[in-house]
């Protein structure tokens, strides 16, 4: 494995490209990549529900901080968000690399290796949303910066078994690119947060049906979650390939 950043000029991430990938992949590949993301959303909607309720769990209502217990039950709530996306991100890795390289599709592969690597992937994010969260308490943009600097730590995880030294790995490889990938963040997260809202007015004129309302909310999640997912694959390949040379056809090969 050879390090090119030294020898080169600093190529571009490509946000316009990245961007346009993952959408390309999610329709694409539109019924496996909400089917993968349903898996963590829907086990992580009802630990939401038990321990907030859910009304909160859903958005219908807002949290109860009122109380020690309570204010617990929504940073547990919180933390578990964070959780179900970075598992996600781990079980869409190798379906956005076959997607992009044209390849079948293999779920019971994905599941397989996002699940081996689930702990460590469960335990860093939360360490990275914590980090990233009193930051966020600052300003957003640090926030969000310090999320870009462990932004690929789940892909590292899934392909190069990183382990616990995802967040090292993530720190190395997004270094020098840390404010494109802010960038790429904001943009899919204009487009998540219009398309929540959307789901969101679905649900409120739902009202007393909650299983549907579930429903829905389970499947808009995955929706965002799963482009979010692709996004942070796709920032992790084109950074390999800039610092390392590495392709992604040579990413995906780890899962053959």
């Amino acid at each position: 494995m050879t390090d090119i950043s030294m020898d080169q000029p600093r190529a571009a991430l490509g946000v316009g490209k990245i961007i346009g990938d993952s959408f390309s992949i999610l329709f694409g590949k539109f019924p496996a990549v909400i089917a993968m993301a349903l898996i963590p959303t829907v086990i992580g909607l009802a630990i939401s529900a038990a321990l907030v309720g859910w009304n909160v769990a859903l958005g219908l209502a807002d949290p109860d901080l009122s109380g020690a217990g309570s204010g617990l039950a929504f940073v547990l709530q919180t933390l578990i968000s964070q959780v179900v996306y970075a598992v996600t991100t781990g079980l869409l890795v190798q379906l956005a690399y076959d997607a992009k390289l044209k390849r079948p599709l293999r779920m019971g592969e994905y599941v397989s290796r996002a699940f081996s690597a689930a702990v460590p992937i469960a335990i860093l994010s939360i360490v990275a949303g914590v980090l990233a969260g009193i930051a966020a308490m600052a300003l957003l943009v640090p926030g969000l910066w310090v999320y870009a600097v462990f932004s690929v730590m789940a892909p590292a995880v899934v392909i190069e078994r990183a382990g616990f030294g995802g967040l090292g790995r993530s720190v190395r490889l997004t270094k020098g690119y840390r404010w494109p990938i802010v960038g790429t963040l904001i943009l899919i997260g204009i487009c998540l947060v219009l398309i929540s809202l959307a789901g969101g007015g679905i649900i409120a004129l739902i009202g007393g049906s909650m299983v549907v309302a579930a429903g829905i909310f389970s499947v808009m999640t995955a929706f965002v979650t799963g482009l979010g997912g692709i996004v942070i694959a796709l920032i992790y390949a084109r950074l390999r390939a800039i610092k390392e040379g590495i392709s992604v056809d040579e990413i995906a090969s780890v899962f053959d």
